[in-house]
């Protein structure tokens, strides 16, 4: 005997009431954390969008704390036609040049120093990492100070050793690189950090690997360390380049962009404007800068990001 059985009520054709249902809580549950990222679009408008859109509008300006003339385009063509201009935007260039490219270099051999097996490595990674803690101006007078060509330590020791000492931060020669060593020795800590992260991040099998096929420390740093850290030095020349093109502080607070304009970087140019009560002129100056990082760093990233790609 066949015993019919009773079917369900049929809903029609389209997906059960569970699923017609089931996407709305989803939906709800969406929105939130969309919310999360309210408190941090909030910040990155009132700090970094408003005062951008400011800069650029009161660039066209001739103002003052009390009140703004337009000028248009003036203020660029003043700025432009400024007489040690050019030798500021060489200056800076070379000194990102030399600041990044020494921090890739130490910051690399460091890092693969202090993961090695030494006893004091945790030490020796905090004395590397302390420079990055301390002021930027205190780090530019105290080496102000050793840098002296009479009373300074730097020049005292190499006497020591019969060698006559220059005058670092007087010389027009020496001036630009005496800085930009500072900044190296201030920066190179942090450098160092992150190739730490990034080397330790690589996994153990290719170094046993390279151990099996009879391959020594060297063989090891140049077919394992050097190319599966490019993370890690994609990261630091971005980082140490921007820094370099924007550098002010260490530079105005041990030359002032002395001797003359020789360690002049378009930044402390910048500040020369402020102070001479030109608001316009220089904030001119900072979109112009802004500009400039921008046109350098924005195809460096790309051709870098290529890189690490194809890594």
């Amino acid at each position: 005997m066949v015993t019919k059985q009773h079917a369900g009520p049929r809903r029609g054709s389209g997906a059960p009431l569970g699923h017609r249902h089931a996407h709305s809580p989803a939906k709800r549950r969406s929105a939130y954390p969309y919310a999360l990222y309210l408190p941090a679009a909030v910040v990155y408008l009132v700090i970094f969008l408003v005062p951008t859109v400011m800069a650029f509008y009161f660039a066209l300006t001739r103002w003052t704390l009390f009140d703004s003339e337009f000028v248009g385009l003036q203020n660029f063509r003043d700025f432009l036609s400024e007489q040690n201009l050019r030798i500021g935007f060489q200056n800076t260039v070379i000194y990102a040049v030399v600041t990044s490219g020494l921090k890739v270099v130490l910051g690399l051999l460091l890092g693969v120093l202090l993961t090695s097996r030494l006893r004091l490595r945790g030490f020796l990674r905090s004395v590397v990492f302390f420079p990055v803690l301390v002021s930027t101006v205190a780090v530019g007078i105290t080496f102000s100070a050793l840098l002296r060509p009479d009373t300074g330590l730097v020049n005292k020791a190499l006497a020591l050793v019969g060698v006559s000492g220059a005058d670092w931060l007087g010389d027009a020669n020496t001036a630009l690189l005496s800085v930009a060593l500072v900044d190296v020795w201030k920066g190179v800590g942090l450098a160092t950090v992150i190739y730490i992260a990034g080397i330790m991040s690589i996994p153990r099998d290719y170094y046993q690997a390279v151990a099996v096929d009879g391959g020594n420390a060297w063989h090891r740093f140049r077919h394992v360390t050097l190319p599966l850290s490019w993370p890690a030095t994609y990261s630091v020349i971005i980082l140490s380049f921007i820094g370099g093109l924007r550098s002010f502080d260490l530079i105005w607070t041990m030359t002032r962009g002395g001797p003359g304009f020789t360690s002049d970087t378009i930044a402390s140019i910048i500040y020369k404007q402020y102070q001479a009560g030109f608001f316009g002129l220089s904030t001119a100056g900072n979109v112009l800068l802004f500009l400039v990082v921008t046109a350098i760093v924005v195809p460096l990233n790309y051709v870098l990001g290529k890189r690490q790609v194809a890594v």
